[in-house]
């Protein structure tokens, strides 16, 4: 899976993201992360049609996975990444296709970037600073060059504000959260999240 062998995306080269499942079959993804008593977290996804997949965080996991996956929560929510992590799951993928053997093919395009547009608010966390917009479009030019794509987004100084401001939200109510106690979000596919 992605979170034991590490992430390191294969790209599907379908810009748009467009044909793709996540595409076509677009549904709500209610979100449920459970704080366990010994430091690990369960991470439990719900599709509209009642189907499910779930992944239990051990370790050092269960300390970065829930603010990293509530980071991918901030960022594809308020840029309305319909093909990004969140709503993959929402159209069928389960946790282990984000990982070697890539059972379901590269990952499209929108969610490498929104992989990448998660890692750099990770660094940033990491490092304690907040970067420009020049930073993260800079990084993200050089990140699509390397792969052979095209960069298609440019971010604004406002639309970091606005990812900084709901991860700040959504980081307070996971720690704020009891241990034995669950998160639960709805991901809107394709709209921003209020």
């Amino acid at each position: 899976s992605r979170r034991r062998q590490g992430f390191a995306p294969q790209l599907k080269r379908n810009p748009l993201g467009r044909g793709d499942a996540a595409s076509d079959a677009m549904t709500d993804l209610t979100i449920r992360i459970k704080k366990k008593s010994d430091g690990s977290a369960i991470l439990n996804c719900e599709r509209s049609d009642g189907s499910r997949t779930w992944q239990r965080q051990d370790g050092r996991l269960g300390a970065f996975f829930p603010l990293h996956d509530l980071t991918h929560f901030a960022v594809e929510s308020v840029l309305s990444c319909r093909d990004g992590f969140w709503g993959l799951l929402a159209a069928g993928w389960d946790l282990d296709d984000f990982g070697k053997p890539w059972p379901r093919g590269p990952i499209p395009l929108e969610a490498l970037l929104s992989e990448f547009t998660v890692g750099f608010f990770d660094q940033e966390r990491a490092a304690g600073v907040e970067w420009s917009a020049t930073d993260y479009n800079t990084s993200a030019a050089t990140y699509c060059a390397q792969r052979g794509v095209a960069c298609e987004r440019v971010l604004t100084e406002e639309e970091l504000h606005q990812i900084r401001r709901r991860r700040q939200e959504l980081f307070a109510q996971w720690i704020a959260l009891p241990k034995g106690e669950t998160l639960e979000l709805v991901f809107a596919c394709g709209q921003a999240a209020a």
